[in-house]
């Protein structure tokens, strides 16, 4: 039986962040014995996981609360309602409102759905996480919600139009971290290189970022979260080039490598974008190291359009790969295009996946030897200023930098020794 309040996330690095919030306020309402599934809708098989895990939290505690929220129960919430394990599904926005977690709003609810209209909310407040718990690196979120409609996404209905965090406030959270011991923060949103559209001046994120290394001189690396390249702003390419602390890797929202399947997502650049995108930034930030989302099995997906996707890896010189197999979700666009049979979307994720592992393990090659500082997430993994995992075999102290050299590696990650 669960005595306090167990928080079970999924998904996006933003729902780590607001996982964080929410258990700061359950703690300080006093919320005991409850049980609160932080759900994602990204895909079919997000929403199958979540509901598996709800139902063997029943088993497991059945005199516990448990409470369901996170964008599946935005866009879905009669789905949660409807299942008899489940005690009360609250929404996006009503789950980052400390009254929302009061004992007396969460264990004694007359409704059991509160989720209200997303689309209706216009600001994003700033919450203050003085830290994740177990982790070497902070978040702060800077942006949610999104303005567009690829038609594969169902996240705009469950995050609502895009909104940002002034930037005062962010810088607010950032020095509160470094001074609670962080040396590296990343930021992260739902579609992050739209921030500031909504603010006076309408800052951007470039904006934003170098005013958080010239206001915070103490932070040490800072970090981005997944990006839309098409919005890199100017200022943000001048950083990256200018700027150390800013650490050399991007996550790029890239989808497919295929010029008429980026036209059927919706997406707003071209397979030339891309590359175009990489090349000037590797041209400014030579050590940068690239990672990418992408969707195999897209309805009407030829053959030879998912031959672009693979190339485009090379093409851009990407490393780290997301690869989803298509799941078409109930509401969307892409949901009543032809689709492609899925073992064979199952079938080039693989092959996808595996050119992926080959673009790592280059990657490994290429650094053998070499000294990094490497900041230690666990007594014994880290993570270089690209993001590359390392391993030590003698434990460290997690939020320690060590100058590591470069000795050996599995194709995953390096082993790390002392220099």
């Amino acid at each position: 039986m669960t005595k306090g309040t167990e928080i079970v996330t999924f998904g996006c690095r933003l729902n780590t962040y607001e996982s964080e919030v929410m258990r700061a306020h359950a703690e300080a309402a006093g919320l005991g014995n409850a049980i609160v599934f932080n759900t994602c809708a990204v895909t079919a098989e997000a929403e199958r996981q979540a509901r598996q895990a709800i139902r063997k939290a029943r088993r497991e505690n059945p005199a516990a609360r448990i409470i369901v929220t996170g964008c599946a129960a935005q866009v879905n919430p009669d789905m949660f309602a409807a299942m008899d394990e489940v005690d009360l599904v609250i929404g996006n926005d009503e789950k980052m409102r400390p009254e929302s977690w009061q004992p007396a709003l969460a264990l004694h609810a007359n409704e059991k759905v509160r989720v209200n209209d997303i689309m209706s909310v216009t600001e994003t407040a700033g919450h203050l996480v003085q830290g994740l718990e177990g982790r070497a690196r902070a978040f702060v979120q800077v942006q949610n919600g999104c303005d567009h409609r690829c038609t594969f996404c169902i996240i705009p209905y469950g995050r609502g139009p895009s909104r940002s965090v002034p930037a005062g406030e962010v810088v607010h959270q950032v020095r509160a971290l470094v001074e609670n011991g962080y040396r590296e923060v990343v930021l992260t949103g739902v579609d992050m290189t739209s921030y500031g559209a909504d603010l006076p001046g309408r800052p951007s994120l470039g904006n934003l970022a170098r005013r958080i290394l010239k206001l915070v001189p103490e932070l040490e690396r800072l970090r981005l979260s997944s990006i839309d390249s098409i919005e890199a702003d100017d200022e943000l390419m001048r950083l990256i080039a200018e700027e150390d602390r800013l650490m050399p890797h991007l996550h790029l929202s890239l989808q497919s490598g295929d010029d008429m399947i980026l036209k059927r997502m919706k997406r707003r650049h071209l397979r030339a974008d891309s590359i175009r995108f990489c090349e000037e930034v590797r041209h400014l930030r030579p050590d940068i190291v690239f990672g990418a989302d992408f969707i195999a099995g897209f309805p009407t997906e030829t053959e030879e359009m998912f031959e672009n996707t693979l190339r485009l890896v090379d093409d851009c010189g990407l490393t780290w790969l997301h690869v989803f197999p298509f799941s078409p979700r109930p509401g969307t666009p892409a949901a009543k295009m032809p689709q492609v049979p899925r073992e064979i979307g199952k079938e080039r994720a693989e092959r996808l996946r595996a050119k992926g592992e080959a673009a790592v393990r280059a990657h490994l090659d290429s650094g053998l030897g070499a000294t990094r500082p490497v900041l230690m997430e666990t007594p014994t993994l880290g993570r270089t200023h690209q993001f590359t995992p390392v391993r030590v075999s003698e434990a460290a102290r997690a939020g320690e930098i060590l100058a590591l050299r470069l000795a050996a590696h599995d194709g995953k990650s390096y082993e790390g020794r002392a220099a």
